[in-house]
C-alpha cells in the first residue's frame, strides 16, 4: 500500500464503478503498519460482504489478521442502535432460572453457616474479638441516633397530620394519640428503624467486607484458619440484634413525641391530655410486639449486609454492586417479613 493510508470512502468509490465480484489485497510491498489498516481492512470486510464480493487477503501479516479476526467478533453498533443479542425467551427463562438456583443455594449455605456458627456461639467456641464488638455496637448504635431521631420525629408529626384531618371532622381529635401511639410502637417505629439501619449499616456492612474480598483478607482468614463467619459476620449480627431493639424503642418515643407537637400547637390539646390518653392507649404487649418485629429485622439486615460483603466481585466497582443489592435485599426482606410477622400476631391474637 506504500506509505500513504488509502482512504476506504474512495476506495468504496472505485470499487462500485468497477463491479467486481473478486478483491485481492497485496500485502507484499506493506511495511511498517499500525490500527489505521486494521481498521480499513475492517471496513473493507464488511463492504465485501455486503456487496457479495469475495475478498482475499491471504498476503497480509499474521498479525494483522489476528486483530482483524478479534474486532470482526464482535457486533458492530450503529449509530443510535443498541445490539441486541438474539436468545429466545425460553433459553432466556433458563438463565433466569438458573441465576436464581445458584443465588438461592448460595443464600441457603450462608444462613447455614451463620447458623452454625451461632451454635459456636452458644458453646463458647466461636472466634471473634470482643473489642470488635464493642466497637460495631457503637457504630450501629450511639451514632445512628441523629438520623434515627430525625425520621422518628417526622413519621410522628406525618401521622398525626394526616389522623388529625380525618378526626377533627368528627370532634375525635383527641384519638390522635391513640393513632400514633399503636402505629409507632407496633408498626413504624421497629419498620422505620430497620429500613434506617438498612441503608446506613447494612450498606457499610456490605462495603466493609467488599473491599476485605478484594484486598484478599478473607482468604487470609481462611488460610490461617479462622472462619470469616465467625470472625467477621456473627459480631456484626449480634451488634444489630442488641441495638435494633433499644433504637426501636427510642423510635417509638421520638414518634410520640412528634405526635405531641401536632396536637399541642394544632388541636389545642394539652400536654397531661395527650400524655394519659397515651398511656390509656398502649400496653406492653403492643411495645414488645415492635421489639420482636425489630430484633428479626436486626438478623435480615446483617445477614442481608454480609452476605452481600461476601459475594463481592474482586474489583472496586463490585463493592458499590455490592452495597447496592444490600440495601435492597434488606428493605425487601424487612418488608416481607414485617407483613408476615403481622399476619402471625393477627392469627395468635398478640
Amino acid at each position: 500500500m506504500g506509505n500513504i493510508m488509502p482512504v476506504f470512502t474512495e476506495v468504496k468509490h472505485e470499487l462500485h464503478k468497477l463491479d467486481c465480484v473478486q478483491l485481492n489485497v497485496n500485502g507484499q510491498q506493506l511495511g511498517r503498519w499500525d490500527s489505521r489498516l486494521v481498521l480499513f481492512l475492517f471496513e473493507l470486510s464488511a463492504y465485501c460482504k455486503d456487496q457479495n464480493i469475495e475478498l482475499n487477503m491471504a498476503d497480509l501479516p499474521a498479525a494483522a489478521l489476528g486483530l482483524l479476526k478479534q474486532a470482526s467478533a464482535f457486533p458492530v453498533r450503529e449509530s443510535g442502535q443498541k445490539v441486541k443479542l438474539e436468545s429466545s425467551f425460553l433459553a432466556q427463562l433458563g438463565q433466569k432460572t438458573l441465576e436464581f438456583y445458584k443465588q438461592t443455594q448460595t443464600m441457603l449455605t450462608f444462613v447455614g453457616e451463620v447458623y452454625f456458627s451461632s451454635l459456636r456461639l452458644f458453646r463458647g467456641k466461636a472466634c471473634f474479638r470482643q473489642r470488635d464488638l464493642w466497637l460495631i455496637m457503637q457504630d450501629c448504635g450511639p451514632k445512628a441516633l441523629p438520623i434515627v431521631t430525625l425520621i422518628s420525629l417526622l413519621v410522628g408529626l406525618i401521622l398525626a397530620f394526616v389522623g388529625a384531618m380525618q378526626l377533627k371532622i368528627f370532634g375525635a381529635q383527641i384519638y390522635v394519640a391513640n393513632l400514633v401511639g399503636l402505629g409507632m410502637a407496633r408498626e413504624m417505629g421497629a419498620m422505620m428503624t430497620a429500613i434506617i439501619m438498612a441503608g446506613r449499616t447494612g450498606a457499610a456492612f456490605a462495603s466493609q467486607l467488599g473491599s476485605m474480598q478484594v484486598n484478599e483478607e478473607i482468604d487470609a482468614l481462611k488460610t490461617l484458619g479462622i472462619s470469616p463467619v465467625d470472625f467477621l459476620v456473627l459480631p456484626r449480627m449480634l451488634a444489630l440484634i442488641f441495638m435494633l431493639p433499644l433504637l426501636c424503642l427510642y423510635a417509638d418515643l421520638m414518634g410520640i413525641l412528634g405526635g405531641l407537637v401536632v396536637c399541642v400547637t394544632m388541636l389545642d390539646i394539652t400536654v397531661v391530655e395527650y400524655i394519659i390518653q397515651t398511656k390509656s392507649a398502649l400496653d406492653l404487649d403492643d411495645f414488645l410486639t415492635g421489639l420482636i418485629k425489630s430484633c428479626v429485622f436486626g438478623v435480615l439486615v446483617a445477614l442481608s449486609g454480609c452476605l452481600s460483603g461476601m459475594q463481592c466481585g474482586r474489583s472496586s466497582s463490585s463493592v458499590g454492586d455490592a452495597a447496592t443489592a444490600a440495601v435492597v435485599a434488606g428493605i425487601v426482606s424487612i418488608v416481607v417479613a414485617d407483613a408476615v410477622l403481622t399476619v402471625v400476631y393477627e392469627i395468635i391474637d398478640f
